[in-house]
């Protein structure tokens, strides 16, 4: 039962792979007219060889040097046919598996671009690599060589078991006597290997991941001299891989082994029932001849599909490996008939809003009622896990949510198309991203193809302009890696360039300078009090210093918003607000108060 459910995911991957061919077709047409044209040549040549030795045991008179000649022009003929149709099927078939690889490689990563934060939330980013890299590399081969293989194999087996049969049918039937129980057990083998080979891509992905992680806290492993405990973990992973592909190996030598084997059991029927037809007259010499040459032609063919089975599991692996992140849901995107949002002021309702990650999870948010008006300032404070990162990435859809609905003047986010949505909201986080490319192309992310003279000005509102210009390259200064070679208020400052230059009215401020030194703070708080005038804003605060001008303080907690007003009118009330700054200012007595 399992076995035949298998088999039904495999017909059914296939069928959902086969419309990658389709824009092709007539390159794989031509590839297995070439794949024909070899393996009939191949044929030929053998009765080509055939006839000249029955000749010479037979009729040595009528082997003439004229019809030597006449058979050595076909097959010198033959042999430039077959060079130039392996030509073809080595160059371009190649490249059509390359261009599907292309096809599918593009398709996977703009499906990646439409999932939502919570696939990201569940997934390695390691694993998502080695699908799109390793997995559809096999793919490529399969493409390519799953078709033509089938078919070139199919003629010999075919063209082979014809002629055999034209020589002499009861020595024919004997031989392939064999081969059903030879596909048997290199299917079995099959089997084993292909439960191996999926386990390897797995572990690969697993280590793929490892060493990621690794890698981009390499100043954490270092600062904490654990140099030591991360080659330990990857050597356990690398370990598993080496046990996993071990095993594999055991099962290939097994299958290499069952092959030969097979091989030298139709050998040894041709060599012992041949010799027995031959004294009997049953047969002729060069028919005992041709037939051990075809017996090998047979036996390659077969070897040939056998091992091709190895390389469709490969092939299929990756195909499922490639299903499996096409079938994620796209769980945010344009409703049917979505509009673009029509921005006037900018203003945000949140009515009844509820929340959890999960759908039989714990609600983050529950029954949230808030409304800015446009141009507003909101700072959001309260202790970890009271939902303000969450309240905020519900606002561009970043998650959606699961009971009421958020409003931005007027329309629910959700009946709005997401460019349009998110195009009018602007982000500077704590965690700021640049990525590996110049300060300029950085800065552009935020308006793409914006001229030079607009991201220097923006450089300039966001005070950023002179340390760039300090730079070695200035603009065109490259930043490294997540931009290691810049500052933490380098960074910070390149990204609130970044909102400047896409200049939304939305505006959503993530703890930016939390992870600031006070001197990199004042610089970057200035820059984000530039960027936050006139423009309705959500501020996440850390320092609550930072927040005090703010039109409207929002207490929130797991209980939802507990308290509401300004700075002034908060410390009045002496509630969870009051606590919270004097507990921040009496922890940091550097800032004023």
């Amino acid at each position: 039962m399992e076995e035949q459910q298998k088999a039904g995911r495999r017909k059914g991957l296939i069928r959902r792979f086969l419309p990658y061919f389709r824009k092709y077709w007539p390159v794989l047409v031509l590839d297995l007219f070439c794949a024909a044209l070899t393996t009939v040549c191949e044929l030929i040549m053998l009765l080509l060889m055939r006839h000249i030795t029955d000749l010479g045991i037979n009729n040595l008179a009528a082997l003439t040097l004229e019809l030597v000649l006449k058979i050595g022009a076909l097959y010198l003929f033959l042999c430039l046919v077959d060079a130039g149709a392996t030509f073809f099927r080595a160059s371009v078939g190649h490249i059509m598996g390359t261009k599907m690889e292309t096809d599918m490689r593009s398709d996977l990563f703009a499906h990646l671009q439409k999932l939502s934060f919570n696939y990201f939330d569940n997934t390695k980013v390691g694993q998502i690599m080695s699908r799109i890299t390793t997995d559809l590399f096999d793919v490529t081969e399969f493409a390519h060589h799953c078709p033509e293989e089938l078919f070139m194999a199919g003629i010999k087996i075919i063209g082979s078991f014809a002629i055999l049969c034209g020589v002499n049918v009861p020595l024919t039937l004997i031989v392939f006597s064999v081969v059903p129980v030879m596909v048997l057990v290199a299917a079995w083998f099959n089997l084993k290997m292909r439960d191996q080979f999926r386990s390897q891509r797995k572990q690969i992905g697993e280590i793929n991941a490892q060493v990621e992680d690794s890698l981009l806290g390499v100043r954490v492993v270092k600062s904490f001299a654990n140099e030591g405990l991360e080659t330990d973990k990857f050597e356990k992973g690398n370990k598993l891989f080496y046990r996993i592909k071990r095993k594999r190996y055991f099962y290939m030598g097994g299958f290499e082994a069952s092959n030969r084997i097979f091989d030298g059991l139709m050998h040894f029927l041709v060599l012992l029932v041949g010799a027995l037809f031959l004294m009997n007259r049953q047969i002729q010499p060069a028919d005992l001849v041709a037939y051990m040459m075809y017996v090998g032609t047979l036996i390659s063919s077969i070897r040939q599909l056998v091992q091709f089975a190895e390389q469709f599991q490969q092939g299929m692996t990756g195909v499922e490996r490639f299903f499996q992140i096409m079938d994620a849901d796209v769980d945010i995107f344009d409703e049917e008939g979505a509009r673009p949002l029509e921005l006037k002021d900018g203003d945000v309702t949140f009515e009844d809003v509820s929340f959890s990650y999960t759908h039989d999870g714990k609600e983050v948010l529950s029954e949230i009622n808030l409304h800015v008006n446009a141009g507003e300032n909101v700072a959001l404070v309260g202790p970890s896990g009271g939902g303000k990162t969450t309240l905020c990435n519900l606002i561009p859809r970043f998650y959606d949510v699961t009971g009421g609905r958020i409003l931005v003047d007027g329309q629910d986010v959700r009946e709005v198309t997401l460019k349009s949505l998110r195009s009018q909201i602007g982000f500077v986080q704590q965690d700021v991203y640049l990525f590996s490319g110049s300060v300029f192309q950085n800065i552009e992310y935020g308006k793409p193809g914006a001229t030079r003279e607009e991201v220097m000005e923006a450089a300039k509102r966001a005070g950023a302009h002179e340390f760039i210009m300090e730079l070695s390259d200035g603009y065109d200064t490259y930043v490294g890696e997540r931009g290691v070679k810049l500052s933490g208020g380098q960074k910070q400052r390149i990204s609130i360039a970044r909102a400047f230059l896409k200049d939304p009215p939305i505006l959503i401020l993530d703890e930016a300078t939390s992870a600031l030194d006070n001197e990199s703070e004042r610089i970057v708080q200035a820059s984000l009090e530039k960027l936050a005038k006139g423009r309705t804003t959500f501020t996440i605060a850390h320092r609550l210093t930072t927040i005090k001008n703010a039109t409207v303080i929002l207490v929130l907690t797991e209980n939802g918003i507990e308290e509401k007003g300004t700075h002034q009118e908060l410390m009045a009330k002496q509630g969870i607000y009051y606590q919270l700054y004097n507990s921040y200012t009496e922890d940091d007595p550097a800032e004023e108060i």
